[in-house]
């Protein structure tokens, strides 16, 4: 408190800003740790950045970019050494982590378009994804399928194939955030407005962004913090089919909407959810693996 003087007009001059410098320092000390200057997801673009009206645009967010590391850290430490190997050739020395987020890069690219909508899939409440009417753009599930399919048959160049993996490595990410299995009524909780410890938010970014960064942890942090699992439980999630992948999303539906009456989320919403965030984001990274592995160690 070097600031306060002890001559007359020192004394006068403090007794005016001293009040001010004091109520905001108690304002931030009053602020908890995950509202002071956290920064906003790296992925900012329109369909995470949500003006003041609330305009939200047709598709959905995703993992954002720290989930999205998260899941290729992990799927790394299950990669078989084959698949790696050739992963790293297709990669041609790219990041592997990075490479999970490209598929995001790319949406400012008019020439990425026709994809916009392989980021989610609408499955009504009762209904299986075989049930629904299909997006003639295509879909999540879809799009898994013809890019594991087109992996697998090979015969692409190097930079489809290039193009192609990471387009898988996020879409497998992105499908077991819960809310890229939407209901088809409210945009996978996007226009869902909430309070997210005082600071303006929707449903589906509290889920994409701001629980995971609220953490303030590096990607890598997060996956170590994910823990491990025994092999059988492994084989067990590993066995799953896409479709499997998005019924779970879905059975997450009543924990993911049971909110306050007045949607304000903060300390106790995380803690009641996080550990779910924490499942999907190490069912993920170990999914991928077992596709990747699929593909490519052989």
């Amino acid at each position: 408190m070097g600031f306060i003087g002890f001559n007359s007009n020192a004394t006068a001059m403090n007794s005016i800003v001293l009040p001010f410098i004091t109520l905001g320092f108690l304002a931030g000390l009053a602020q908890p740790v995950a509202d002071r200057a956290l920064p906003l997801p790296m992925d900012e673009s329109p369909l995470h950045v949500a003006t003041a009206g609330m305009t939200l645009h047709a598709a959905t967010a995703e993992w954002g970019q720290i989930g999205h590391y998260t899941t290729g850290r992990v799927a790394k430490e299950y990669l078989d050494p084959a698949a790696w190997a050739r992963i790293q050739e297709i990669l041609d020395g790219d990041s592997f982590e990075e490479a999970t987020v490209y598929m995001d890069d790319v949406r400012s690219d008019d020439a990425y378009d026709s994809y916009a909508d392989w980021h989610w899939v609408t499955i009504p409440d009762g209904m299986t994804y075989d049930q629904t009417e299909k997006n003639p753009n295509g879909d999540i599930l879809a799009g898994i399928r013809q890019l594991t399919a087109e992996l697998k048959a090979g015969g692409l160049t190097p930079e489809l194939e290039r193009e192609k993996l990471k387009f898988l490595m996020h879409l497998i990410g992105d499908i077991h955030m819960p809310l890229h299995v939407g209901t088809g009524e409210d945009m996978g909780g996007n226009q869902v407005r909430v309070t997210w410890f005082r600071e303006t938010s929707n449903l589906h970014r509290v889920w994409d962004s701001d629980m995971i960064n609220s953490r303030q942890m590096s990607y890598s942090e997060l996956a170590e913090a994910l823990g491990s699992v025994d092999a059988s439980t492994i084989a067990q999630w590993q066995a799953a089919t896409p479709e499997d992948w998005a019924m779970e999303s879905m059975s997450y539906r009543d924990q993911v909407y049971d909110l306050p009456e007045d949607n304000r989320l903060g300390y106790e919403y995380r803690y009641k959810n996080f550990d779910l965030v924490r499942l999907r984001l190490l069912q993920a990274g170990i999914r991928m693996a077992g596709v990747l592995n699929e593909i490519y160690a052989r």
